[in-house]
């Protein structure tokens, strides 16, 4: 499923020094739509834990099929799993809140991650998704510049990824837009998954 794993796993040692800390106060207003406490954080896709070490939560998860980038996330004290973003080693209903910060374009088959975003999320969780915008000036760039590296990226429009979150069984709003976006979307009690108590 994501097809970008290598060289995260071999620059895992070097992630942390040349990326910018994550901007917290956008993952905070992502997380104020949730509709339950948010106690339990699942980071998809999350590397070293770059995003969910800047938020204060009891529980941090971190999944990434990068084991070099987890090696980082354990060093700075975080829980972890090897796992695909398509086929969460989660338990259903299970975390609070879900985190997809600057990494969802790196994932293939992306209504597969959002669906089991959708899965491991308790009722009144939240899906919150920071990426890159490929229609403004900026992003074109970006698109271009990881497709040269070698990347197989896949980049979306802010009202798209809320389209396909939607589809996903989410009420998905953007919360700020511009070259670097967010967008938000809240489960309800009303889907196919139920609540769940099970640790990952």
């Amino acid at each position: 499923m994501q097809s970008d794993v290598g060289p995260f796993d071999r620059f895992g040692w070097a992630y942390d020094r040349l990326m910018p800390p994550a901007r917290a106060s956008e993952l905070r207003r992502g997380f104020g739509a949730a509709e339950r406490d948010v106690r339990r954080v699942l980071d998809v896709g999350g590397g070293s834990g770059r995003a969910v070490r800047s938020l204060d939560v009891p529980r941090r998860i971190v999944v990434d099929a990068a084991p070099g980038m987890l090696r980082q996330a354990r060093r700075h004290g975080l829980d972890t799993v090897v796992g695909d973003a398509g086929r969460l080693p989660v338990a259903t209903a299970s975390v609070d809140a879900v985190l997809i910060v600057d990494a969802l374009h790196h994932m293939g088959a992306v209504d597969a991650v959002l669906a089991e975003a959708r899965r491991v999320l308790r009722p009144g969780g939240v899906l919150v998704v920071r990426e890159f915008d490929p229609g403004t000036l900026r992003g074109r760039a970006l698109v271009a510049v990881e497709h040269l590296v070698g990347f197989e990226s896949t980049f979306f429009r802010p009202d798209e990824l809320t389209m396909r979150m939607a589809t996903a069984e989410f009420a998905p709003r953007v919360v700020e837009r511009g070259f670097g976006y967010t967008v938000a979307g809240v489960t309800s009690g009303t889907g196919k998954y139920g609540e769940s108590e099970r640790d990952v």
